[in-house]
């Protein structure tokens, strides 16, 4: 009994490293300046709406990375050969996204979150959330292609990773939206977006590295 207790607890420590990979990795594709972040911000600051578009934001993210994880790994089991072509092909895309990354932290960008304008209604909220998420394209190469081949480099705890990315995913937005008051103060700095840059320019190139040398 005690050694199928042992066995347990082992699988389950063996699950850790993938689950932060994916909450490193997760957090580095979600957390950038753009429409959808600046939208939730936004509606954030002016405290309307907020727990809808939030939650239509990260339970977007659960899906399209469930389908990610799901997809690339029934697409590796039927052609074993496309472990090697995501392995370097998702390296030289991280490491490329870290070298943009890069340049992003030596500019003076910031993100603007317009707070004029009359209310909205919570359709309307959640419409204009929906649309910024579901037609962007670069989220579907994000989070279904790029994450869901990094998912399967690590298996078989590619499930694992998919969980750590999914709670990056609902723990920034929902930091993002309700925390907007204080967030929005300090991403209106250069600065604070500077080192938010590094930051995902760090994780991205260790990333890429992994995957490249097969760590």
């Amino acid at each position: 009994m005690r050694d199928e207790v042992r066995t347990v607890v082992r699988m389950d420590l063996a699950n850790v490293p993938a689950a932060l990979a994916g909450l490193g990795f997760g957090l580095s594709l979600i957390i950038a300046i753009g429409a959808q972040n600046a939208y939730v911000l936004r509606q954030g600051l002016r405290r309307e709406h907020v727990g809808p578009i939030v939650a239509l934001c990260a339970i977007s993210d659960l899906v399209l990375i469930v389908a990610g994880v799901a997809g690339m790994g029934a697409i590796v089991q039927r052609v074993p050969l496309l472990v090697w072509v995501i392995r370097f092909g998702g390296a030289a895309f991280l490491i490329a996204y870290a070298v943009l990354a890069a340049r992003r932290a030596v500019r003076t960008e910031r993100l603007r979150a317009e707070t004029a304008g009359g209310p909205i209604s919570l359709w309307q909220a959640v419409a204009t959330a929906a649309a910024l998420t579901w037609l962007n394209p670069h989220v579907y190469l994000d989070t279904v292609v790029l994450l869901g081949a990094v998912a399967s480099s690590h298996r078989p705890y590619q499930w694992a990773f998919a969980v750590g990315a999914c709670l990056g995913s609902i723990i920034w937005f929902t930091a993002l939206g309700y925390g907007a008051r204080l967030l929005g103060r300090v991403f209106a700095r250069p600065i604070a977006w500077r080192i938010l840059d590094g930051a995902i320019a760090v994780i991205m190139l260790v990333l890429g590295l992994r995957l490249l040398f097969g760590g």
